[in-house]
């Protein structure tokens, strides 16, 4: 079996012709190219923006229940602190509990009953 090789020798070079038509398919080829990907990225800006309006509806109720339990949680904040107000708190805070250390003096009378 004998393999070929295609090359173009000083006597088989493209004439004129075929490069004019070589460059005219690879811009025709080029702006298809650049349309398509035009008409792809305006398709999906639409699906997304869409999507996202359509998201955006559906959310509304729980995006309102968010608001109205954020706003009263913060009443809640507010009422709690107005109620500790003025109050001191004495003792060891370990780990978010309160150990409250009670001194009782005991009276000299009292020890020796």
């Amino acid at each position: 079996m004998k393999i070929k090789q295609i090359s173009y020798t000083s006597s088989h070079r493209p004439s004129l012709l075929r490069k004019a038509v070589t460059l005219i398919g690879m811009v025709a080829l080029g702006v298809v190219a650049l349309m398509f990907s035009a008409v792809l990225l305006a398709v999906i800006l639409v699906v997304v923006v869409f999507g996202g309006a359509y998201l955006w509806w559906k959310t509304r109720a729980v995006r309102k229940m968010m608001r109205e339990m954020q706003s009263l949680a913060a009443r809640n904040a507010k009422a709690e602190n107005d109620a500790f107000r003025g109050e001191v708190f004495e003792g060891e805070v370990i780990e978010g509990e309160v150990i409250e250390v009670v001194a009782v003096r005991v009276q000299e009378s009292e020890v020796r009953r």
